[in-house]
């Protein structure tokens, strides 16, 4: 297809959200078509891959911002980067790789890359554009998670992230407002990454009755998928895996993992003698990986492909324990390299989890040790399916049918120039 498409998005391989854009770039390239990515910081050698602004005008926007956000939650300096108002951003409506596009897709382009004002003007240049939604944020005030606030179901306003500032009229309800015109338009467009998120867009008051489309982040599932080999490697205890960005961020739920674990350990006891456990990511407080039951190992910040491909390779459970996730990309990569998953159903984990079929969700609670019960019954049945071959296989296709980059990019492509 002779079509050239941006892709506008903050970062182009830093955080998840830039990682699963840049993936689905470079599926649209092989598939031939001219897809690039503008971005604030640039961390690949990707010649389609280009800084949008100079660095002095990025900063500037940057810093703008978040003084604005500093004035209007009360000088709070803890939820300054909890809040997205979109009121500063670049001037990239006038840039030639948007002005030249036959379409243009939004990914996370917040802290002071597109304002609002900015998208009104891209949305009038009169090509398809596309949002992909990688949380919340499109259909709240300004924050990217809602928690357990309802806000968004009305018109925001009295936000809890904004401390002192928090008022009716503060500033979340102004940039409800604000992306209200926006979105009467109708001519942006959304793709929600996973049914729950899509859920979510139409419980909203901003979303409900907007074009939103379901499909999910594309995966480079590849390597060896022959599962009968990958058993027959395996020797030792059973690992099981967790990962994230930042292992301590309060919403991946480490807390939970650990008591999981105790339940475990005193439930199950020649279980947990049997039980490794492998973390990877990066930790503001290294103390936060203390005090397992069970043998523990420390990958640290892993990144590229293959390194990733071995450490699930070497384990044989992967497990997800966040109060919330739109779309949990430990859990495909690990049924993809053979990991059972083990998952709190809080999020996107049933679009990548069929129970007992292809791995374990575990009921979701507002109590954490009743949320650690049930992932701990969760691990359990997994290490007992450690050499179920059919398992294995099951989640294997599973993923490929739904998660494998070249077919996210054709349902991608479908959706923006569809009629």
């Amino acid at each position: 297809m002779d079509k050239k498409l941006t892709f506008i998005s903050r970062s182009d391989i830093r955080g998840g959200a830039a990682i699963v854009t840049y993936r689905l770039v470079e599926a649209l390239r092989v598939a031939g078509v001219d897809a690039r990515m503008l971005v604030c910081e640039k961390m690949s050698d990707s010649d389609f891959v280009q800084v949008c602004a100079s660095a002095w005008r990025i900063k500037y926007s940057f810093f703008k911002e978040r003084l604005k956000v500093f004035f209007n939650n009360g000088f709070n300096r803890s939820n300054l980067f909890k809040v997205d108002p979109a009121c500063e951003g670049l001037p990239l409506w006038n840039h030639p790789w948007v002005r030249n596009a036959d379409a243009v897709f939004l990914g996370w382009v917040n802290q002071g890359m597109l304002s609002l004002h900015g998208l009104h003007k891209i949305a009038g240049l009169g090509k398809p554009v596309i949002w992909i939604m990688h949380d919340m944020w499109n259909m709240t005030g300004i924050c990217h998670h809602a928690g357990a606030c309802d806000g968004f179901h009305d018109k925001c306003g009295c936000c809890p992230l904004l401390g002192e500032g928090s008022k009716q009229n503060d500033m979340s309800r102004k940039t409800w407002e604000s992306k209200k015109l926006l979105y009467e338009d109708r001519k942006i467009r959304f793709i929600a990454v996973s049914s729950w998120l899509a859920q979510k867009a139409a419980e909203s008051s901003l979303l409900c009755d907007m074009d939103v489309k379901v499909i999910p982040n594309p995966f480079n599932i590849g390597g060896d998928s022959d599962m009968n080999e990958r058993l027959g490697k395996r020797t030792g205890k059973v690992r099981i895996i967790f990962g994230a960005a930042r292992l301590d961020d309060p919403i991946k739920g480490l807390p939970v993992l650990k008591e999981a674990l105790d339940v475990i350990g005193s439930s199950y006891p020649e279980i947990a003698s049997d039980l490794e456990l492998v973390t990877f990511g990066s930790v503001r407080e290294v103390g936060s990986l203390n005090a397992f039951t069970i043998p523990h190992r420390h990958l640290g910040v892993i990144k590229g492909a293959d390194e990733i491909k071995k450490a699930y390779e070497s384990c044989d459970i992967v497990v997800s324990t966040s109060d919330y996730e739109t779309l949990p990309g430990t859990l495909v990569e690990g049924q993809a390299y053979g990991c059972i998953p083990v998952a709190v159903h809080h999020g996107g984990q049933g679009d990548i989890i069929d129970h007992q079929k292809t791995g374990w969700l575990a009921s979701w609670s507002d109590s954490p040790s009743v949320r650690a019960a049930n992932v701990a019954d969760g691990i359990v049945w997994a290490y007992r399916n450690c050499g179920n071959i059919d398992l294995l296989k099951a989640m294997r296709m599973s993923v490929e049918k739904k998660f494998s980059a070249p077919e996210v990019a054709r349902k991608v492509l479908e959706f923006a120039f569809e009629k």
